[in-house]
């Protein structure tokens, strides 16, 4: 039996794992779900790239050094797209010299951690890296006027009553545990009214989700 996972923290936020090295990928992979995150793989720049037509993730954690396409073309892609250049950045490197380091912050990294790093560390880089951008986020949402750079979703959207409650609680970062735990049933009730919303809205994840909302005054 799989070992069970900790919720209780994660939020079900999808983080992208960009690296071409398999071994790394299936430790990090298994320790970020153990921790309760939702995560997606890619061997390089190249293949993160067709992940991300498809689904934007909560954060990208990548590699430097790759065939096909590297680290730093990579992320020069991803900031000058509009759709991801919100999302936070991890560079994982072998190189840690400074020249190092700032050629990765200068090129669009968040945060650049040097291997072999400890899961715990890295575990703790996301989990930063994902309140600032929520903070960001929010803040953004609460002083733009123009509306080019709301949320698109369906103009005949409704809610139901439930899924406001709910919809309010993600906006305010609690995971859906603690939205289960407050609205008295159980997390996969929660999970169901998510998804329905996301499917409703044609919206990617929670963060895209939690943003609407706070820009329409839901929550």
């Amino acid at each position: 039996m799989p070992p069970l996972k900790d919720n209780s923290q994660k939020d079900n936020k999808h983080l992208l794992l960009v690296d071409d090295d398999p071994n790394l990928v299936l430790l990090v992979k298994d320790y970020l779900e153990f921790q309760g995150y939702e995560v997606t793989t890619a061997e390089n720049g190249k293949e993160a790239l067709e992940v991300l037509t498809k689904q934007i993730p909560d954060m990208i954690i990548c590699d430097v050094m790759m065939p096909e396409m590297d680290g730093y073309s990579l992320i020069e892609k991803v900031r000058q797209d509009a759709r991801t250049s919100w999302v936070p950045v991890m560079f994982l490197s072998a190189k840690g010299q400074s020249q190092d380091r700032v050629k990765g912050l200068n090129t669009g990294a968040d945060v650049y951690m040097v291997k072999p790093f400890e899961p715990e560390e890295l575990v703790a880089q996301v989990e930063s890296s994902l309140k600032q951008a929520s903070r960001l986020m929010r803040h953004k949402a609460n002083i733009s006027l123009d509306d080019s750079n709301r949320i698109q979703v369906p103009s005949n959207v409704e809610l139901t009553p439930t899924e406001t409650k709910v919809v309010q609680l993600v906006a305010q970062g609690l995971s859906n545990r603690d939205v289960a735990e407050k609205l008295s049933v159980s997390q996969r009730t929660i999970e169901s009214h998510v998804s329905n919303m996301l499917n409703k809205t044609n919206l990617h994840n929670r963060t895209e989700l939690a943003r609407w909302a706070i820009e329409n005054s839901i929550a």
